[in-house]
């Protein structure tokens, strides 16, 4: 895998022309968003001292990515690859009536590496789930207080038969979600 953070491919979207999707969707007490973005870009440069990848994109900009000592397989990556960087961020809000759980904070990752010998890829996922306690309800600027373990945050509620439903009582879980996958594609042919 060349990206090893979660953190470098929004950047590196904005910076390479990426293909990005965006779907949203709700039911009662349910809310969910996510983002996807595929990103296509060519090896420019390959410093195997500082195990840095230069990735270029169809338009011409140029990002460097460090792959950290977890990446197999990096010698195999020679200018000229093709790599393919896959980015997911996803958020659910789920509205918990009567409330009752712990106010929590969860974390979680996994990751998975090409096998050794085959071609450099992988991928990075992370997940962070929080249960926050709905502590006030203001009707006037559909705003909900949620008191989570870390900080209180106030969440503007712009439909107003999801806001109906919240009271103060209740409780709100969000699970965040964000994957990178990465895939080195052979070069393509010369014509």
């Amino acid at each position: 895998m060349i990206a090893a953070a979660c953190a470098v491919p929004p950047a590196m979207a904005q910076q390479l022309n990426a293909k990005e999707a965006v779907v949203a969707a709700s039911s009662p007490g349910r809310g969910e968003v996510a983002r996807a973005v595929r990103v296509s870009a060519t090896v420019s440069a390959v410093d195997k001292a500082t195990r840095t990848v230069t990735l270029k994109g169809a338009d011409g900009k140029e990002f460097p990515v460090v792959a950290g000592p977890e990446v197999r397989n990096f010698d195999q990556i020679k200018v000229g690859d093709e790599v393919v960087v896959g980015y997911l961020q996803a958020l659910a809000l789920e509205l918990k009536k009567g409330g009752g759980a712990p106010v929590a904070r969860v974390e979680g990752a996994d990751a998975a590496r090409a096998a050794s010998g085959a071609q450099p890829g992988g991928v990075v996922a992370r997940k962070v789930t929080v249960m926050a306690d709905v502590t006030a309800v203001d009707a006037k600027t559909q705003t909900v207080t949620l008191r989570g373990p870390q900080r209180t945050v106030d969440l503007k509620v712009p439909d107003p038969k999801q806001f109906k439903m919240i009271a103060v009582g209740d409780q709100v879980q969000a699970t965040y979600t964000e994957a990178v996958a990465v895939s080195l594609e052979p070069a393509p042919k010369k014509k």
